[in-house]
């Protein structure tokens, strides 16, 4: 599961503020970074690794767009900020082809956060294994320049991909590794292309298996940082399980639709009867007794479970599809419907919701509550 979030108040309390880019850099045929400073220079660029901003695009036709990149940078570097925006192509992207076709040196972008709970814990002396897949990659080179500079703990940098068309940051992966003993690279390529494996461009092909984890990973007792396409994430999440690492070492960011990485799919499907509206309340301290959260119109009242992090991971746990974006009250695109009970909000969003709504992403309940799901259960 991902961390709790320590360093939720970076972004409360503030909205959208402009950034204007300073450096743009192709690091694949796929992936281009945007270096920003804020508008306002008076304006901490301090982050956490792992941690993302949300972007705010306003198309030319009017239409907003909200996205959420994770930040690529040395978190100790706080003279900008560093996003880096896969081009999506099946299907095609709406904001990623924007920014790659029509956003360079000199523009300004609208940027709020950071935010997020996938953070490196960097008290813990554990060994990391930082695995990603594609663009998953830019937590994990955020959480790299950390790891070699401020920590001595061992780290295994496990990246897969298609080629080395598409492998970003390559160079400054190797360059971190470098920094320090101890810190070991294995890059897999799905499909290496015809120069890859003479160049030593990659150390295994095909997919990641359990054997080549094997191989690269002496025993121990690990902390995992997992982030990449669904696919992949699921694939791995087994074969980390596999390994025999406990799933509350594996601390993970999904990256596109959430998913449910194991079947943990709970309670019945039925209709019952709407009951009375109630605001939510952001202030409270959760009740001792027995508290379930109904989904109308599909839905049983099922146990609250405190291990997850907010009524949006259960709604997903229990087989919905509700809608979200940046999963840390910034967008306010998991709005819905309170229809009875109460909720504590664990993140202060950026616009509180109207009175009888709430945020999926960031509240817990605190009494018994009824919420009114846009989707029916898987």
């Amino acid at each position: 599961m991902a961390l709790p979030d320590v360093n939720a108040s970076t972004s409360a309390g503030r909205g959208f503020e402009r950034f204007r880019v300073v450096r743009r850099t192709q690091e694949s045929e796929s992936i281009v970074s945007f270096e920003l400073v804020p508008v306002d220079a008076g304006r901490s660029l301090a982050f956490i690794a792992g941690q993302f901003v949300a972007l705010r695009l306003t198309m030319p036709e009017g239409e907003t767009l909200l996205r959420h990149y994770s930040l690529s940078g040395d978190p100790a570097d706080t003279t900008h900020w560093r996003i880096s925006v896969k081009l999506e192509s099946t299907p095609p992207g709406r904001a990623s082809s924007w920014l790659h076709q029509n956003i360079d040196v000199g523009d300004e972008l609208e940027l709020a956060g950071p935010a997020g709970a996938f953070i490196c814990d960097e008290d813990s002396e554990r060994p990391v294994i930082l695995l990603s897949g594609g663009v998953g990659v830019t937590p994990l080179v955020s959480m790299l320049h950390r790891l070699a500079r401020s920590a001595t703990r061992r780290v295994y940098f496990v990246h897969a991909c298609e080629n080395g068309a598409v492998h970003a940051f390559a160079d400054e992966v190797d360059a971190l590794a470098a920094v320090r003993p101890g810190i070991a690279v294995h890059v897999c390529y799905r499909n290496p292309l015809g120069d890859d494996e003479a160049w030593g461009a990659c150390d295994s092909k095909g997919l990641l298996t359990k054997a080549i984890l094997q191989a690269l990973l002496p025993l121990d007792d690990y902390t995992v940082y997992l982030c990449g396409p669904p696919g992949f994430m699921q694939a791995n999440w087994r074969l980390l399980r596999e390994l025999g690492i406990a799933r509350e070492r594996i601390h993970y960011e999904f990256f596109g639709p959430a998913t449910v990485l194991e079947d943990e799919v709970s309670g019945a499907r039925s209709m019952p009867a709407k009951e009375s509206v109630a605001p939510p309340v952001s202030d409270a301290v959760p009740d001792t007794g027995t508290v379930t959260v109904r989904f109308e119109p599909h839905g049983d009242p099922i146990p609250w479970d405190p291990s997850f992090h907010s009524l949006l991971e259960m709604a997903e746990h229990a087989g919905y599809a509700p809608a979200f974006n940046c999963r840390a009250g910034l967008c306010n695109a998991c709005t819905t419907p309170l229809l009875s009970g109460r909720v504590h909000y664990v993140e202060d969003p950026l616009a509180p919701s109207a009175d009888g709504e709430l945020l999926l992403c960031c509240t817990r309940p605190v009494t018994p509550v009824t919420l009114a799901v846009k989707s029916s259960p898987a």
